[in-house]
């Protein structure tokens, strides 16, 4: 216990608690009680990794004090919680950063260099792409492992200040060697069942960072465009007209395509039509996904302009004919399909350029020719960008891996769907969002990517006599030997000297997704292949704590892997925090620039003051935040300290809850906060965290408004009989808000805890209805409230001192609610200073007359 101060402050509470809390292990998943009591007595988390690149935002405060407030109420309820901290610091943020603050990019064809020392530290941001230094593969990842170990290091000290429980010593990386290892794992699991498969195929593409993108990495931005209306030649002399924004893609023409309904072009399905400029003869086919009301009704399809495009490809088994590479320029090399000397010269003409030049071009070709119809039209549109990216993407084709996820695999699909009807949705309504997901898969996921600091996909390709690589057969990595890196390890049963020559090994240099390590989150905290014991008492887990934007991608990418490995879902409850926006109601993030930091706010604030602003929205639920006028902080401070000043309050009355309570006020009051504990341990057990908050809140301030201020003079008076009733009601009053205010405000409750009780309050079991063994008349503390504002207002009316004495008050009520006015009538009496009080029956609660003490007149 500590000693009560003279004056209680907020200031200095986070560094003093987290502190203790971290010596006495207060949050320290007990393992030997967890194997005592096995599952059922374990609450476990698959806590969100965050992204460590940069700085935490106050869109992480808010989710991860949700999660926070349910770790404390769980493990208050007896349970033995299972709540680690991951940092998911491989991918494409960190190289990001890495290049930004370190002015560096990575060049694998580079020797590494011991004594390298990076050109700039911190301040690279302003160094253009060009004239970043190119360094080696091994020496770019370095950098990457220091920076984000600095900014782990930041990340963990914003989330003790903010009081997270967590278990500090269950932390993992997820490119920490155990998290390698068992990524690298699922994967070979994959590849053995054949759910890992490797494909040529057309690929999103983002040229800046020369990588492949998933599905799930797609973002919708509208941009400017332009239609462009084409001839394309039959051979009876006639044309047939068509729409395109992407006309720098005529060469790549394999197509034209209209719906098989269409009386229109229904005479030409079955014929060819020959390409304007480049002379190629295409054919004119009939497919379902074609538009009649979008633009000319008949489109060209190209390899490739956008994602239908691929699919009329794959469908109708149209040739490739790939023009732009992996820069997002022209290749070099003409199609073979252009075989006139005048579209090869036209081709010539593009060879280098960007997607943007090249349009210019070809616009200027179809000019010359004649083949451009009518003036351009201006369109806005919707154009498919990396998630991550600036530019559009491009779709190149590329060998890539893949993972079956369902969308070509109904058997696979439906269990998807089935796991998601089981899994227990906070809100629920978020579960649509997943179904519609699952249900609008195009294509299976792919988890390769062309990066650098990432996790190495296990495996090696052997060559043959002439030095080619057979991608057909790739050696994989024994289990025993992981994790690995196949640009430096060896092959098995091939030593090093034996890379890159024939009959030797080249080793795989993409890296995988980092979705395809942060879908392994409960494997990698939970032991997963590594900890059996560990593994059966934290799967499958409590609670997947997450944001409603990576539905689409955390939760449904770990539902997936689940299911590949144990066919069951990983977890029994998805709790889905809502965004933060600014007063302008949009999103904050780091794009739009309205990103606030929350260091700076835990300290000017207090992090209980911002744990409540968080703790007061509830889960599913957009919130609003302005940094100018944070107005429900500085609620949740004024909170924090009132908790302070009324246990100080409270504790200043000698005497113990051991005492029967024999008051009707007293009992009121008890068994008004009996309904309160019950209502707030329903909602918390509900998900419903804000709920609980509420009433917990709105009951202390009648508490402290009302109940201490009518109930203090007795208290106070030790010659009254009735005095230990008022003390062990106060006292049993404090030990259950504290406990119900403990998940939201931790660093007040715990000070005020601790001036008269031994241990941690956040180790005390939850406070329960049981408890309060009292029966009472909840209307005699709710009538007796509103009879105490009339007769202060009388006072404030009369201009006179709340301290001054009254000779005679009478107080009207209805008739049926006097008894209950009569029954706490002497507090009344005493904290209004009035000598003779009265009730008469009346429509509603007022004072009908006051009368002064002649003292107070003069």
């Amino acid at each position: 216990m500590t000693t009560v101060p003279d004056k209680p402050a907020l200031e200095g509470l986070e560094e003093t608690w987290a502190s203790t809390w971290e010596k006495s292990g207060t949050y320290r998943f007990d393992r030997t009680a967890a194997a005592g009591g096995g599952r059922a007595c374990v609450y476990s988390i698959d806590t969100p990794p965050p992204t460590a690149s940069g700085s935490l935002h106050i869109g992480h405060v808010f989710s991860y004090t949700h999660t926070d407030v349910i770790a404390r109420f769980q493990r208050m309820s007896g349970k033995n919680v299972f709540y680690p901290m991951g940092w998911d610091d491989n991918g494409l943020p960190t190289e990001r950063r890495v290049q930004n603050y370190y002015g560096v990019r990575c060049d694998p064809s580079l020797p590494y260099d011991a004594d390298f020392v990076p050109p700039h530290n911190g301040d690279g941001k302003s160094i253009k792409a060009a004239d970043q230094q190119p360094i080696s593969r091994r020496n770019f990842i370095e950098l990457c492992e220091k920076l984000t170990v600095e900014d782990e290091k930041q990340f963990e000290d914003v989330w003790r200040r903010l009081g997270l429980s967590v278990d500090w010593s269950q932390s993992y990386r997820t490119i920490g060697d155990e998290s390698l290892a068992i990524s690298q794992r699922a994967f070979l699991n994959s590849l053995q069942r054949g759910e890992a498969y490797q494909a040529m195929a057309p690929t999103l593409w983002d040229v800046t960072f020369r990588t492949a993108v998933a599905q799930a990495e797609l973002e919708d931005k509208d941009q400017p465009g332009t239609y462009h209306r084409l001839s394309f030649h039959r051979p009876d002399g006639g044309t047939i007209e068509i729409e395109t924004t992407r006309p720098e893609l005529l060469p790549a023409c394999v197509a034209l395509v209209a719906h098989p309904d269409d009386e229109r072009f229904k005479p030409y399905f079955g014929t060819t039509v020959t390409t304007p400029v480049f002379g190629v003869e295409v054919p004119v086919l009939a497919h379902h996904l074609a538009q009649p009301d979008k633009g000319a009704g008949i489109a060209m399809i190209c390899t490739f302009g956008d994602i239908t495009d691929v699919v009329w490809w794959r469908e109708l088994n149209l040739p490739n004919r790939a023009i732009i590479g992996f820069d997002g320029r022209i290749i070099d090399e003409t199609p073979d399909a252009i075989t006139t000397q005048h579209g090869r010269d036209a081709f010539a003409e593009l060879v280098g350029k960007t997607v943007f030049s090249a349009k210019k071009e070809v616009v200027r070709q179809l000019t010359e020719s004649g083949d451009v119809i009518g003036e351009p039209k201006q369109i806005t549109h919707p154009v498919k960008f990396f998630e991550k990216g600036d530019k559009p993407l491009e779709i190149v084709s590329t060998r890539q891996w893949y993972i079956a996820n369902g969308a070509r695999d109904e058997k696979l699909k439906a269990r998807l769907l089935e796991l998601g009807a089981e899994l227990n949705w906070h809100p629920d309504f978020m579960r649509v969002r997943y179904e519609n997901w699952v249900g609008g898969l195009s294509g299976d996921w792919l988890v390769s990517r062309q990066r650098f600091f990432g996790v190495p996909i296990p495996l090696w390709y052997p060559l043959n006599d002439q030095g080619e690589a057979d991608y057909d057969s790739p050696i994989a990595a024994g289990i025993a030997a992981l994790p690995v890196d196949p640009s430096s390890d060896a092959a098995p049963g091939f030593d090093e000297s034996q890379r890159g020559e024939p009959g030797g090994f080249i080793g795989e240099v993409d890296v995988l997704d980092t979705w395809a390590t942060s879908s392994l989150t409960p494997q990698i905290a939970g032991g997963w292949e590594r900890d059996p014991e560990l593994w059966s008492l934290v799967r499958p887990y409590d609670l997947r704590p997450q944001g409603q934007d990576i539905i689409r991608t955390w939760l449904f990418s770990t539902m997936l892997r689940s299911v590949l490995e144990d066919n069951e879902k990983p977890w029994m409850h998805a709790a889905i925090s809502g965004f933060i926006v600014d007063p302008d109601r949009k999103k904050m993030s780091k794009s739009k620039g309205n990103v606030v930091t929350p260091a700076d706010m835990l300290v000017t604030h207090g992090s209980d003051a911002v744990r409540y602003w968080a703790a007061s929205s509830r889960l599913g639920t957009d919130a609003a935040f302005d940094p100018q006028n944070p107005t429900q902080i500085k609620i949740g401070r004024r909170l924090a300290i009132k908790i302070l000043n009324a246990s100080k309050f409270i504790l200043g009355f000698e005497g113990t809850d051991a005492v029967e309570v024999t008051e009707p006020l007293d009992r009121s009051m008890l068994a008004t906060l009996k309904r309160v504990t019950a209502e707030a341990s329903s909602a918390l057990e509900s998900y419903d965290h804000a709920r609980a908050l509420e009433v917990t809140e709105s009951f202390f301030w009648t508490f402290c408004d009302d109940y201490l201020e009518l109930v203090k003079e007795r208290a106070y008076d030790t010659s009254n009989p009735a005095r230990a009733s008022a003390v062990s009601a106060l006292r049993q009053a404090l030990a259950t808000l504290l406990r119900l205010f403990a998940p939201f405000v931790p660093f007040a409750t715990e000070e005020a805890w601790s001036w008269w009780n031994e241990g941690s309050v956040h180790r005390a079991p939850w406070p329960t209805a049981d408890e309060l063994a009292v029966n009472g008349d909840e209307d005699i503390l709710t009538l007796t409230g509103t009879a105490l504002i009339g007769i202060r207002r009388a006072k404030t009316d009369a201009k006179v001192s709340q301290k001054v004495a009254v000779e005679r008050a009478t107080i009207a009520a209805p008739s049926e609610k006097i008894s209950s006015l009569e029954a706490a009538g002497a507090d009344l009496a005493a904290v209004g200073r009035i000598a003779d009080l009265t009730f008469t029956a009346g429509d509603d609660i007022a004072v009908t007359e006051i009368v002064l003490a002649p003292s107070a007149e003069a």
